[in-house]
């Protein structure tokens, strides 16, 4: 899989860009508020259909114009489709060969990408929204069919969270109907990510010790289900339990919009205790290990991201982040100085020199 080219429209500090692509290596240099970013933003958007840098779409169009436009060719086992997404006042139009959905689900997990930038460090000194935010992102683009659970799920969770904060007395039926709507919902949900986090494991535990020469790391999937072979009864059982309290404070106490996930070094949770350095490494074996299960066990090469990392990195951690990338996977790079980047990766990229929403190339490699 690869994107052999990108058309922005009136995206943040472009008013019209059009660039091609080397499937291989593609390295964006400039120095700060240049627009290096943006290109690697609107990649990632065309993909997930969202920014990786802010929640609100509209944030993403050009001041003083009233749309914004991204549309990619990408080119998968020698087939060739054009992605497009428009946004305006009305909200956000999704195609792909000019076919428009009406659902984005049905969109998703056809461009697969793996961002890593300086944020990612909040999926872990973040909040638990932040975590499941990365979960559902993540998964989604594996499965469309967990989007579709994901916004059932949102959508019985906020009628049953209106209907708890209702004067009237209550309809019980109805609210167990909710329940166990909600119930449904909360395993398949339940399932995807826990095999996620399981996947994750599976290749984190070795990525660490290559890189660290430690072995002893692990992600723990925080959720109000311990029986996973009883789940059903478990949580009627759960949601029984808390039902007076949800009646006093109107809101849906439990279920995986609380879920949360954190990563044990040494045995020790270091999503609020850990160090700087822990946490680097911590996220970067966790960004390769995605990289690990979308080779493996789905066969996909997914689209590497790699926004001004390398300044961060020393030399090793470097040599071990393009031993992991380094194959048939396309590779786009963000930085302010072409020297913290190796010849070995320079020598076959293309190379972009950006000033003010400006592009230039300077030499082309392998198309």
């Amino acid at each position: 899989m690869f994107l052999r080219k990108i058309e922005l429209k009136n995206f943040r500090n472009y008013d019209s860009l059009k660039l091609d692509f080397n499937k291989n290596i593609n390295i964006f240099i400039g120095n700060n508020a240049q627009g290096k970013t943006n290109i690697l933003e609107s990649i990632y958007f065309l993909s997930v259909t969202k920014s990786h840098r802010c929640n609100k779409d509209n944030y993403l169009i050009k001041n003083d114009c009233i749309f914004s436009k991204v549309v990619g060719e990408v080119e998968n086992d020698g087939r060739k489709n054009t992605y497009e997404i428009i946004i305006n006042s009305e909200g956000k139009r999704v195609s792909i060969n000019n076919n428009v959905f009406k659902r984005i689900s049905d969109y998703l997990s056809k461009i697969n990408v793996v961002m890593f930038c300086p944020d990612d460090l909040e999926i872990i000194k973040g909040t638990p929204s932040d975590r499941r935010k990365f979960l559902n992102i993540e998964i989604g683009q594996i499965s469309n069919e967990y989007v579709l659970y994901l916004a059932k799920y949102n959508k019985v969770l906020k009628t049953r969270n209106e209907y708890l904060k209702t004067e009237n007395e209550k309809d019980f039926n109805y609210l167990d109907i909710l329940t166990d709507e909600l119930i449904d919902l909360n395993t398949k949900i339940y399932k995807y990510r826990k095999e996620f986090i399981n996947d994750l494991n599976n290749y984190i535990v070795d990525i660490y010790k290559i890189i660290s020469g430690k072995e002893d790391i692990k992600i723990k999937y925080d959720s109000l289900i311990d029986d996973e072979d009883n789940m059903i009864n478990e949580l009627h059982d759960k949601y029984d339990r808390v039902r007076e309290s949800e009646l006093n404070q109107k809101t849906t106490l439990i279920g995986v919009h609380r879920d949360d996930f954190s990563i044990y070094i040494d045995g020790e949770m270091i999503n609020n205790y850990g160090s700087q350095g822990q946490h680097r490494m911590a996220i970067l074996c966790l960004k390769l290990a995605e990289i690990e299960i979308y080779k493996n066990k789905y066969n996909i090469n997914p689209i590497i991201l790699l926004d001004d990392i390398f300044s961060e990195l020393d030399k090793k951690k470097k040599a071990n982040i393009i031993k992991y990338i380094d194959g048939d996977m396309q590779i786009f790079i963000t930085s302010t100085d072409l020297n913290s980047i190796s010849k070995r990766i320079t020598k076959n990229a293309d190379i972009f020199y950006i000033d003010d929403g400006k592009v230039e190339g300077e030499k082309d490699g392998t198309r």
